[in-house]
Formats: structure tokens, sequence, C-alpha cells
């Protein structure tokens, strides 16, 4: 086992799988319930035919997830606007005024028949 997990802190059920199969399926215990014991995760593998195959999917599902859950979150820093961003922004917002605006004046001027 991985050094994430150790052995005492994973409990192990074993049950007949459902859904389609036969009798392969009604006569054995070949689905796996996996129960991480410090972090309350379970998981489930019931896709194989057999019992330690649906283990080891089990096994490999449950350290994947502890690895994920063991990765240090890098905190985002915030950041602000540079100066030079905001003044685009000004010009084009004053360039689009002055659009605006010699558009309403040439509408202004003129009569509609």
């Amino acid at each position: 086992m991985p050094s994430i997990m150790k052995a005492k802190d994973i409990k192990i059920e074993v049950f007949k799988s459902s859904g389609p199969g036969g009798q392969h399926k009604n006569k054995r215990f070949t689905a796996v319930r996996l129960t991480h014991v410090p972090t309350g995760l379970k998981f489930i593998a019931q896709k194989r035919r057999s019992l330690a195959a649906n283990k080891a999917l089990a096994l490999e599902r449950l350290e994947h997830r502890l690895e994920e859950l063991s990765r240090p979150t890098i905190q985002r820093r915030a950041t602000r606007r540079t100066a030079a961003s905001k003044n685009r922004t000004l010009d084009w917002k004053k360039k689009h005024g002055r659009k605006k605006q010699m558009r309403s004046r040439q509408t202004q001027g003129r009569e509609d028949f």
C-alpha cells in the first residue's frame, strides 16, 4: 500500500454486486466497498467479475483521491489593473462618447420628411 494509506485505516466490505450478469453475480461476493476511516471516504467497485480485481480497482480510486486531497492548494494573490490598462479604458470611453455626440449633432440639424 502507498505511504498515504495504512492497512489499519481501511475497512473492507464484500457483497454481491448488482445488475445483469446471471448466475455468477447471483452466487458470488465480488463487489467491494472500501471505507477510509480517518477521512470517511467510501469507494465501491463492482465492475469486474473477480473480487481481487474489484478490490484493486477500489484501492486505486482511494489512493488517487487521497493524493488529490493531500496536494497543497495554491493561494491566489489579489491583483490590480495596471495604470496603462486604466488609461486605455478611459481613452476608449472618451473616444466612444465623442462619436455618440457627433451622431446626435448630425441628426439634430436634419429634417425628416
